[in-house]
C-alpha cells in the first residue's frame, strides 16, 4: 500500500518508552536527535504520539509510576548545522521521564567530560549544568549519565571491570563525578562484552556500582543512584557477552538497542528497527527485529517490567541499485546521500526524511513489518513515524 502523508517529526533524538501486557513493549530515543515539525522549526519540539499514548498507558496508579519515556541526548547534536542545532533548552522538559546524556568519557579509570562545553566554566553553563537545569521546570525528571557508546571501543570498559581495583577506581570516581554534577545516575554503554571474562567482569562491575550506589545513599540519605545500560538486540551477541539473570537483577531498568538491524553495511535495503522481519528475509536476518530482540532478553532471563526497547528517531539509508527494485531487500550499492544536516551517508534524521516526503517521495507501509519505507529514484529509507511508534506501543 503506497501513501504520502505529512508527519510530526522528529529531531535526530530518540525514545525509550516501557509498557509490557503479552509481550515487551517500550520505546526509545536519543535527544540530540529531537522532535520537531516537519517546517524544520529548531525549538518547536512536540508532544509525540509516544506522549500521548503514555498518558493513556497510565490511567491506573499502578501502571503511574512504572512507565518509562526514556530518551538519549547526544552532545554532538549541537554541532548542527543551522536549524539542525540542538541543544538542552530546546528540549520538552515534560517529553521524557529519564533523560540519558551522551555520552561522558573515562580517563585514566575514571568518568571525566567528552566534550570541552560539557562542564561549566569561568561562570559559563556547560551542557552538563544546561541538561540537568531542566528539572527545576520538571522535578520529576531524572538525568543521568551515559558513558561508552560505539566510537568509544571496548578497551576502556575491558579495563575498567577486570579487577577489584580498576572497578572500585572508577566506581568512586563515578560517584563523586555524578553528585558534583547533580545528575541521577550512570548509563553503561559498552558496545560489548565478549566471552566469558568479559561476562563475568561487566557482572562484577554492576554489582560493585550497585552496592557502592546503595551504600552512598544509606550514608548521605539522599535518593539511590540510579543504574541502567544499553544493550545490544542480537542474539549472538546477547549469549556470547551477558549474563542476562545477573545483569537484569542489578540494573533498575535495560535499554535494548532495538535499532540499525540494517544499514549500509549491507547489499540489499533493510528496514532500521522493524517491529517484526519481513517474510523475504533469509531466516538469520528473521531475527533482526524489536519482536525478536525483546523476547530473547525475555527468554534469557529478564524481567519484562525492566525492559526499555528502543527506537531510532532517524532511518537507515540506501542507493539503490536499480530504481525500479524499490522493496524491501532490493539490491543496493551502498548508503543513501547524507542529510544536509546530520552530514553522514547513510543516515537521515527523521525532519529530514520528512523534507524528503514533502518533495514528493513515495511512503510505503509495510503490513509485515508494520514499519514504512520511503523512496524517490534511487534512494531509499526505512523508518519509523507516528503509526509504527503506535504499532510497537
Amino acid at each position: 500500500m503506497n501513501e504520502i502523508h505529512n508527519v510530526s517529526c522528529v529531531h535526530e533524538t530518540q525514545f525509550m518508552t516501557k509498557r509490557f501486557k503479552r509481550r515487551p513493549r517500550i520505546t526509545a530515543a536519543p535527544l540530540g536527535r529531537n522532535l520537531c515539525y516537519a517546517t524544520g522549526r529548531k525549538n518547536s519540539i512536540i508532544r509525540p504520539t509516544i506522549k500521548s499514548l503514555s498518558a493513556n498507558n497510565r490511567s491506573n496508579k499502578s501502571e503511574k509510576s512504572d512507565f518509562k519515556v526514556v530518551c538519549y541526548y547526544t552532545n554532538w547534536s549541537q554541532y548542527r548545522p543551522k536549524t539542525g542545532k540542538f541543544v538542552p533548552e530546546d528540549i520538552d522538559p515534560f517529553l521524557c521521564t529519564h533523560i540519558l546524556f551522551a555520552f561522558g568519557w573515562i580517563k585514566k579509570g575514571k568518568l571525566s567530560p567528552f566534550e570541552n562545553t560539557d562542564d561549566s566554566k569561568q561562570g559559563k553553563k556547560g551542557l552538563y549544568e544546561r541538561i540537568v537545569d531542566l528539572k527545576k521546570k520538571n522535578p520529576q525528571l531524572k538525568v543521568l549519565l551515559a558513558v561508552g557508546g560505539w566510537s568509544f571501543g571496548t578497551e576502556k570498559f575491558k579495563e575498567g571491570s577486570s579487577s577489584r581495583y580498576t572497578r572500585q577506581t572508577f566506581v568512586f570516581s563515578a560517584i563523586d563525578y555524578l553528585r558534583q554534577r547533580n545528575f541521577d545516575g550512570l548509563d553503561l554503554d559498552w558496545e560489548y562484552p565478549k566471552g566469558d571474562d568479559d561476562k563475568k567482569n561487566f557482572v562484577a562491575l554492576l554489582k560493585d556500582l550497585r552496592e557502592a550506589f546503595e551504600a552512598e545513599a544509606k550514608e548521605t540519605k539522599r535518593p539511590r543512584l540510579l543504574l541502567s545500560a544499553a544493550v545490544p538486540a542480537g542474539a549472538e551477541t546477547i549469549r556470547g557477552g551477558y549474563d542476562v539473570p545477573s545483569v537484569s537483577s542489578l540494573l533498575d531498568f535495560i535499554d535494548v538497542m532495538t535499532y540499525d538491524f540494517h544499514g549500509k553495511w549491507e547489499s540489499t535495503t533493510g528496514h532500521n528497527s522493524p517491529l517484526y522481519a519481513p517474510s523475504s528475509d533469509s531466516t538469520w536476518r528473521k531475527q533482526l527485529s524489536m519482536d525478536f530482540a525483546a523476547n530473547m532478553w525475555v527468554r534469557l532471563g529478564a524481567p519484562r517490567e525492566k525492559l526499555i526497547i528502543g527506537m531510532g528517531t532517524y532511518g537507515r539509508s540506501f542507493t539503490l541499485a536499480n530504481p525500479k527494485r524499490n522493496g524491501v531487500n532490493a539490491p543496493a550499492t551502498g548508503g543513501g546521500k547524507a542529510g544536509v544536516y546530520t552530514r553522514e551517508a547513510g543516515f537521515l534524521a527523521y525532519y529530514e526524511i520528512c523534507e524528503m516526503l514533502k518533495k514528493g517521495a513515495t511512503y510505503v507501509w509495510d503490513e509485515e513489518m508494520k514499519s514504512p519505507y520511503a523512496y524517490d529514484g534511487d534512494e531509499w529509507v526505512g523508518f519509523d513515524d507516528e503509526r509504527s511508534i503506535m504499532e510497537k506501543m
